[in-house]
């Protein structure tokens, strides 16, 4: 038996939420985590994580009981996940970014008994404690918050020995509100078994090879988001993979830490990517980037001109997921997405279906709304939002809103979300395609396209632009940018006008924050 069948055995045979427990028998002083805040091998990881376990315990909170967690890029994040699994609690990380009274909607709305806040969000946090009747702790992360135990302080005399009867937990993310007052998105829990072997493939696609104990994950995004939180700490850590975690994502740090812990893994979005390629040509050659082994993006569309730059550079490590919190999706290779640019990926049989508004399939090549199968053991709800669950499920399928269409091959291509749809003269328009369009232009660093107001056609196409540094914003090169539009694009999707922003807004996870730009020209309310 190989040391990895070692790890991988170990780790399938521990009961769910103990796989660090198994790992820290196995390799007590194997780096579990490394980041600016402090760092944490595999045993320590554990023995922290018992010791919260044990304090929630004596605080009479017990299986399916609802925490909150609202936390940078810290150790103490990945401490309270792992006990929070072991005890069978139902977690939600908070997007630590948000603004005061929406944290404290988040925690009210999950129902916390228990709340962990990063001192960096103190205001946020007392927000929470003053609306949430439910809390009957308050734990501080980092230093102190008034009315807060600190951390550390709270658990240094516990013990830090496995607990007895550990449960299964569940994590409840919430989606990112952009229409609206985010939602609580609740799944059904997969069989222990199924689990197991879903982290034994996931291994093997990932190509982890934890006997070496020299493969490295870094997390270069926000963990609260789902793809940090699964792909950057939750799978490598349950691999026996360390992880290096970025308290805040910048373009030439990446590369460093790349290099200085010979990263094997990452994750990014299409916006890092962007940042990325912008760096100049002796940056981008200052560092040695030849560990990198396999690299994902996901979590909003690439422009095909952008990816094609970063296989360029890096090489055919570069796979892309399409997910969403409410539910997995597709993946594709670099040597499929080669074979056919900008594909997400290609659905088993009966994963995927195009829909027009009525319901009724579309023919190959057709663009319609994406639904995914709704497998009955991993089954999604929105948390207390029946009326939204119901209309984003049909017939075991589910919807996030997406727009694309599969191809004569059975690739599926992403043209936008239905949110976004600019309506101009009855005809549909998705911006993400000519966003792609605009990327590709050398004076383009980032770019979004709206719909605003025209008394003709109700609506028509604005491009709003940031541009690479020492490009002019004038006249001219708005022209010039319609022109390239022109070439590559129907009439109707032209932009009719363009603006210049000094930066496009973008959430942690690379979604632009399309409805904030287009309701400038719609007073708050798109009027159609």
């Amino acid at each position: 038996m190989s040391a990895s069948d070692t790890f991988q055995q170990a780790c399938a045979a521990a009961p769910q939420g103990m796989e660090i427990s198994a790992i820290a028998r196995l390799a007590p002083t194997r780096r579990a985590i490394c980041s600016e805040h402090g760092d944490r091998d595999f045993q320590t990881l554990n023995q922290r994580a018992n010791q919260i376990a044990r304090h929630l315990r004596a605080a009479g909170l017990k299986a399916g009981d609802p925490i909150a967690l609202v936390c940078g890029n810290r150790p103490e994040f990945v401490e309270v996940v792992m006990a929070s699994h072991r005890l069978g609690l139902r977690l939600t990380p908070v997007n630590w970014h948000l603004k005061p009274e929406e944290i404290a909607y988040i925690v009210d709305d999950c129902e916390a008994r228990a709340l962990f806040a990063d001192i960096r969000i103190s205001e946020a946090a007392l927000a929470a404690t003053s609306l949430s009747s439910r809390l009957v702790m308050q734990l501080s992360i980092g230093g102190e918050i008034s009315g807060f135990d600190p951390l550390d302080s709270a658990i240094a005399d516990l013990s830090g020995e496995d607990i007895d009867a550990p449960a299964r937990g569940s994590v409840m993310q919430y989606t990112s509100g952009t229409t609206g007052r985010p939602k609580g998105v609740l799944r059904k829990q997969a069989d222990p078994a199924k689990a197991a072997e879903m982290q034994q493939l996931i291994t093997a696609v990932f190509q982890y090879q934890p006997e070496s104990g020299a493969d490295c994950s870094l997390a270069t995004g926000p963990l609260y988001h789902a793809g940090p939180f699964n792909l950057c700490m939750l799978t490598p850590l349950s691999a026996g993979i360390g992880i290096v975690l970025m308290d805040k994502w910048e373009p030439e740090q990446t590369l460093k830490l790349i290099a200085e812990h010979r990263v094997t893994h990452s994750f990014f979005v299409p916006t890092m990517f962007n940042r990325l390629l912008q760096l100049p040509e002796s940056v981008r050659k200052a560092y040695d980037l030849s560990s990198l082994r396999f690299v994902i993006h996901g979590a909003a569309p690439c422009p095909p001109s952008v990816k094609q730059q970063m296989l360029d550079w890096f090489g055919p490590i570069i796979w892309e997921l399409f997910a969403g919190t409410e539910g997995p999706g597709t993946f594709v290779s670099p040597q499929e997405w080669l074979a056919k640019p900008g594909t997400v990926g290609k659905p088993g049989p009966d994963q995927v279906r195009i829909l027009d508004e009525a319901g009724k399939p579309v023919a190959p090549g057709e663009e319609g709304q994406i639904w995914m199968i709704n497998p009955p053991d991993s089954k999604f709800e929105y948390f207390k939002a029946p009326e939204k669950t119901a209309s984003a499920q049909r017939d075991g399928y589910y919807t996030a809103g997406d727009i694309g269409y599969l191809d004569t091959d059975g690739y599926l291509f992403l043209t936008g979300r239905s949110a976004e749809t600019i309506i101009s003269g009855g005809v549909n328009i998705y911006p993400q395609e000519i966003d792609d369009v605009l990327a590709k232009h050398p004076a383009v660093a980032d770019v979004a396209c709206v719909g605003v107001p025209n008394e003709d056609w109700g609506e028509e196409v604005k491009a709003l632009v940031q541009l690479v540094p020492g490009a002019t914003g004038d006249a001219a090169l708005a022209k010039q940018l319609q022109t390239f539009c022109s070439e590559q694009l129907s009439s109707q999707k032209v932009p009719r006008s363009v603006e210049y922003l000094d930066e496009i807004p973008r959430s942690e996870a690379g979604k632009v924050y399309r409805k904030a730009l287009r309701d400038r020209y719609w007073g708050g309310e798109r009027k159609i």
